[in-house]
C-alpha cells in the first residue's frame, strides 16, 4: 500500500514535469520553423496546462476505467473553481472584467450544459467523443480568428491579456535539436507517467473500496489539476487577475471537450449513474456559483466568497470519501 502511494506522488510528479517538457519543446520547436506566435498561443500553450488530464483520461480508457477517466474531469472542473479559484480569491480577491463575463463565462456555461446532455443517459459513446473532439477544433479555430480580429481592431496595442501571457511564455534561443530531445522525452514519460498514475491509484482504491469514479474525482482529479494551482497563483502576483479566472476557464472548457472526447472515442462505456446523477450537479453548480458572483456588483470575487468555495469543496470530497464505495 505505501508502495503504490509512492509511485502515486512519482507518477503524478512525473506527469507534470513531463507534460510541461513536452509543451516547452513543441513551443520553441514552432517558433523556430516560423509558426506565428498566435498559433502556438492558442493551441500548444493553452492546451498544455490540460495535457496531463488529457493522458490520464486516455490511459484510463484504454485500462477499461471510463468512469475514472469521466470521473478526472468532472473533478478537474470541480477542482479548479470551489478550489484553486476559491484558494486563489482568498490570497487576493479577484477582479472580473466585463469580457469574461461577456465572452468566457457563458462559453463555460454552455459547454457545461453540452456534458449533461451527453451524460444524461450515463452512457458516453463513440460519436459523443467524437462530437466533443470536433467541437473542440471549432472551438479553438473561434478563439484564433477572434484573437486576430482583437489584434487588427486594436493595432497590436491591447491584445488579449490571456494571448499576450502565452505569448510571453514561449521559449527563445531553443536550438531546434534541443527542442526535438524535450519533445521525445515528453512523449516518451508523458504516457508512462499517467500509466505509473492510474495504476498506483487503481491500487490505493481497491485497498479502500473506493470506485473508479472517486478515485477519478478526487486524487486524481485533485493531482492532475495543480499546474492550474501554480498557474492561477502566479498569475495574481503579477497582477493578472483576468490570467488567473481566464485560465480556469479556459481548462474547464478544454477538460469538457477534449479530454472527456477521449474516453468516448478510445472507449465507449456505461458510465456509473452518480455521474450525471451526483457529480455532474456539482460541477453545474460551481459553475453557477461562479457566474453568480462575477455578476455581483463589484464584479469580483472577494475573500468572503473564496472561503465559501473552498468549503463547497472540502463538504463534497468529505462526502466522496464518507462514501468511498459509491
Amino acid at each position: 500500500m505505501l508502495e503504490a502511494i509512492v509511485l502515486l506522488c512519482i507518477g503524478l510528479a512525473l506527469l507534470v514535469w513531463s507534460a510541461d517538457r513536452l509543451v516547452f519543446g513543441s513551443a520553441a520547436l514552432a517558433k523556430n520553423l516560423g509558426v506565428a506566435p498566435l498559433i502556438i498561443g492558442m493551441t500548444i500553450l493553452a492546451m498544455g496546462s490540460s495535457a496531463p488530464e488529457m493522458m490520464v483520461s486516455a490511459t484510463a480508457a484504454l485500462a477499461g476505467k471510463t468512469d475514472t477517466a469521466v470521473g478526472n474531469v468532472l473533478g478537474s472542473n470541480i477542482a479548479n473553481i470551489a478550489f484553486i479559484l476559491g484558494l486563489t480569491a482568498i490570497l487576493k480577491p479577484l477582479s472580473i472584467s466585463s469580457g469574461i463575463i461577456r465572452r468566457e463565462l457563458p462559453l463555460m456555461m454552455v459547454v457545461t450544459l453540452i456534458a449533461g446532455a451527453l451524460l444524461w443517459d450515463s452512457y458516453l459513446g463513440f460519436f459523443e467523443g467524437l462530437l466533443l473532439v470536433v467541437l473542440f477544433v471549432i472551438f479553438i479555430l473561434a478563439m484564433l480568428k477572434i484573437s486576430r480580429n482583437n489584434s487588427k481592431n486594436n493595432n497590436h496595442q491591447a491584445q488579449d491579456i490571456l494571448l499576450e501571457e502565452q505569448e510571453s511564455e514561449i521559449p527563445d534561443g531553443v536550438s531546434n535539436m534541443a527542442a526535438i530531445v524535450w519533445v521525445i522525452i515528453g512523449l516518451v514519460l508523458l504516457p508512462y507517467a499517467a500509466g505509473m498514475l492510474v495504476d498506483s491509484a487503481v491500487t490505493i482504491a481497491k485497498h479502500f473500496g473506493m470506485s473508479d469514479l472517486v478515485i477519478g474525482l478526487t486524487i486524481i482529479a485533485v493531482g492532475t489539476s495543480l499546474p492550474e494551482l501554480a498557474a492561477s497563483i502566479a498569475s495574481i502576483y503579477k497582477g493578472e487577475d483576468d490570467m488567473a479566472v481566464g485560465n480556469i476557464i479556459g481548462s474547464n472548457v478544454f477538460n469538457i471537450l477534449a479530454v472527456m472526447g477521449i474516453p468516448g472515442l478510445l472507449n465507449p462505456s456505461v458510465l456509473s449513474p452518480l455521474a450525471m446523477g451526483r457529480d455532474f450537479y456539482i460541477m453545474l453548480g460551481v459553475s453557477v456559483l461562479l457566474v453568480l458572483m462575477a455578476l455581483g456588483k463589484r464584479r469580483r470575487i472577494n475573500r468572503f466568497e473564496g472561503l465559501v468555495l473552498i468549503l463547497c469543496f472540502i463538504a463534497y470530497q468529505g462526502y466522496l470519501l464518507y462514501n468511498l464505495s459509491a
